[in-house]
Parts: C-alpha cells; structure tokens; sequence
C-alpha cells in the first residue's frame, strides 16, 4: 500500500510523517466502495443494486472519494506506524496538515497527506551525582508540643449551655439572620434560621463575628454593613446592606485538664502525661524529616533538571493539566459545573488556572522523563520481596491481612504502581546518598509545614 514515508522533526519533540499510498492501492479502495454501494443504492429510474456504476459516481462520486481518502490514511497510518522509528504518544491524536484537511485521492495518481503528532522526547540527563543542596534543619520547640496538645484539649473538649453572661470571642452561637429593605422590613428569600458559628473564625457569609460580641441570649440587633469596592467578596463589593440578628443560643467549650486522665483518654497507650507528650514530640519529630527528605528531593532533582535537556511535547504537558484538573474537581468533591461557577465568580475560567499550572505540569512531565531514564541508566530493579514487604507494611497500616491487601492491589491492576513507586524511593535514596547536603537555615516547625520562607 504504502510506497514511501519520511519522518521530519519538528519542535518540542513533534515530528511530521509524510506517507505516499500507491495508485494501485487508490483504486482498489475506491472501486472496492464502488462496487460496496452499487448493491445497496436506491437511485430514482433502477431497481435496487441495478444501477450503473457510472450513474453511482455522478451522483455521489466525490462522496466515495471522501471514504476513499479516509480509509486509506487510517489503513496506511496503521501500516507506517508498525516500523516508524518514532511513534505518537498514546494521548497525542495525529493531526492532519492544514494543507491536507479537505485534500480527496485522485483515481490513477498516488496520493499523499502528511500529519503531524507528538513523540515521547529524547531525554539527555545533565550531572545527577555529587549535587550539592542545602537542606532545612528543624528542631521541635516545647511551643511545637504545647500547641499540639492544644488541638488534643478541643478536640476532647465537651460543648456546654452559656447560661450567663454575654456572646464572647471563642464561643459557639445559634443566630437568626436576614436583610432589611430600605423601610425596615425583611426581605423574605434572605432569611437563615438556627446558623452556628464560632466567634472569631470569620465562618459566616457577613462576617458577622464582631456585631454578635456581648450580646445576649434571646437578644436581638439591626445591624449596618458596608464593603469596600475592593473587597474580595466580589458579590458584596460596594454594597451597604441592613442586617438584622438574633441570637438564639451560645455555647462554651469546657476544656479538659492538661493531665495523665487526658493522656489516658487519648489513647490506652499513654500512661501518663510524659507518655503523650514524648509521642507528640516522636511525631513531630518524623513529619519534620520526612517534609525535609521530600524537599531535599525536590531540590536535587530540580537541579538534575536544569543540567538536562528536554524537549517536552505539549500533549504531555496538556495530559498533566488535565490530570490536575480532574484531581481538582474530584477534591472538591462537587460537581464540574459547580466548581467552574465558583472559580467564575473569582473573575477566572477553566483556562486561566491551567495556564497558571502550565509551569508546574511542565516540571512534573520533566521530572517524571528524568527519573524514568535514571530508573534505567542506574539499573534499578525491585524484587519481589520488596513487593511483598511493601504489601505488609500498608496492610498493616490499613488495618488489613497481608493476603487482603494483595488481592485489592491486584484486582485494581496497582501492583505496577507500587512497584513504580518503590523505584522511585530506590532511586531518591540513592540520590540522596551521593548528593553533598550542607546544613541550611534553621527552620521553625510550624514554618516548615506551612513552607514559609
């Protein structure tokens, strides 16, 4: 079919393959159609299946040209395909030449197209032993221990009936709210009944936290809102709104004693408070290396990165965006539309945040190439052993039996993604070893959790 093929590189690892199908296979193709319709055709003036071939082609002979044309690209591109030196990438859909788009065959000359579609890249990694980087220390403070036991104590809070005094920072109120229109009356479609929030964490649509402060029970307020142009509320922006309260009901949360009781109502583990407190600290401790393992990674391999040479194809970098968005979405755990009409009334589109991902998906796409290609260069492989003691490890996280585990990663088809991934441990740690880390700065443990500067 195909008499001749060329392979031209283009830009960011495209290529652009020009196929030529011989003339014999033209007509065979279309006289194959030709005589496909003949049988079937119901044309005015012949019995079914009766009419003329050349009767066929008056009426309908660029149409049989055009099925002609498209069946011989996919067959002939199916046929290219099998010995090209570069194939497309399984998400890139070659593209026709613009040139080509509305070309048809012509019966008795050889016709030929070309397409355009993305390879996966040449990878040439830069120096990846001996990188030097510098990395975090942290060292965990009592402050770090006291606020967590902090978060203990509300969470083993009990929340009780203020029966006296009034509505203060801290306390968790029941309001009544709606509008009032110009004459003081209220505006029916905006009232709330039997809303609950926490003084002072700003959870209420008018941020109502300060006009609540010392009021009473069964108490009620008018009170007078106004917002800057500028606010970030964009649908109260410029507006003065006349909002009456009432408030229903405000509770205290009665905090327990910071003592061995707690410590042994936290866990049957803990003993005494020491016990809690040393654990609160072993936790810290290992959340603090392993944020810092995981960014002392990241440095080396962006410093493997801009050593290395890499012509990403924009399909991969559009199939990372695309992934991040449907992560994005499934996140929100709402539906598209309801994402896309929250991310519009912040003034974006769809378009706009993954143009701002653009330069992380490019990252992550180049990141991916240069460790797939290290995996390799370095020959490292993983046993099933490795396999297995990851499987035990996990099960037992999950509160699963060995044999459970298995079957789940199995049936899933993720026994390749964890293999994958204790690959890619291999190699970090190996990277790890070889890199000269000198100490950097010392670094506050809420700091680096919050990865401030």
């Amino acid at each position: 079919m195909i008499v001749s093929k060329n392979l031209e590189n283009l830009e960011n690892s495209a290529v652009k393959l020009t196929v030529t199908v011989s003339k014999d296979a033209v007509n065979k193709e279309y006289s194959d159609l030709l005589g496909k319709y003949s049988k079937s055709a119901h044309i005015k003036g012949f019995r079914k299946g009766k009419a003329p071939a050349s009767v066929l082609e008056q009426k309908f002979g660029d149409s049989i040209k055009g099925e002609a044309t498209m069946n011989l690209m996919e067959n002939s591109l199916k046929e290219a395909y099998e010995d090209v030196e570069k194939k497309p990438l399984p998400y890139a859909t070659p593209v026709l030449q613009e040139d080509d788009k509305e070309v048809l065959i012509e019966l008795d000359n050889d016709f030929t197209f070309a397409v355009v579609y993305d390879t996966m890249p040449e990878v040439k990694v830069g120096e990846y032993k001996g990188i030097e980087i510098e990395s975090p220390v942290c060292k965990i403070m009592k402050k770090d221990v006291d606020r967590e036991l902090e978060t203990l104590r509300e969470q083993n809070a009990v929340v009780v009936e203020k029966t006296e005094g009034k509505a203060a920072k801290g306390d968790i109120v029941n309001i009544d709210y709606c509008e009032l229109d110009a004459d003081g009356n209220e505006i029916e479609d905006t009232k709330r009944e039997d809303f609950v929030f926490t003084i002072g964490t700003g959870y209420n649509m008018f941020k109502l936290d300060d006009n609540v402060k010392g009021m009473e029970t069964g108490k009620t307020k008018k009170v007078k809102k106004e917002w800057a142009e500028d606010d970030e509320d964009k649908s109260l922006a410029g507006q003065k709104k006349t909002i009456k309260v009432k408030l229903n009901s405000i509770k205290v949360k009665d905090l327990p004693e910071l003592d061995d009781e707690l410590a042994q109502d936290i866990s049957d583990e803990y003993k005494t408070l020491k016990d809690l407190k040393a654990s609160i600290k072993k936790r810290l401790t290992e959340s603090a290396d392993n944020i810092i393992k995981e960014r002392n990674k990241q440095n080396i391999i962006d410093a493997i990165i801009e050593k290395s040479e890499i012509d990403v194809p924009a399909s991969m970098i559009q199939s990372e965006m695309d992934s991040s968005w449907n992560s994005f979405v499934s996140q929100s755990r709402m539906p598209e539309e309801t994402v896309l009409e929250i991310i519009a009334a912040q003034g974006k589109t769809k378009d706009d945040m993954l143009e701002e991902w653009k330069p992380s998906a490019e990252k992550n796409v180049k990141s991916f190439l240069i460790t797939d290609k290290l995996i390799a260069e370095e020959k490292i492989e993983v046993s099933d052993e490795e396999v297995d003691a990851e499987l035990k490890k996990q099960a037992e996280t999950a509160g699963m039996s060995y044999e459970d585990a298995k079957n789940y990663f199995e049936q899933n088809g993720m026994l390749l993604y964890l293999k994958n991934d204790i690959s890619n441990r291999k190699l970090f740690d190996f990277l790890l070893k070889s890199a000269e880390i000198k100490e950097g700065e010392k670094k506050d443990y809420l700091d680096l959790t919050q990865n401030k500067e």
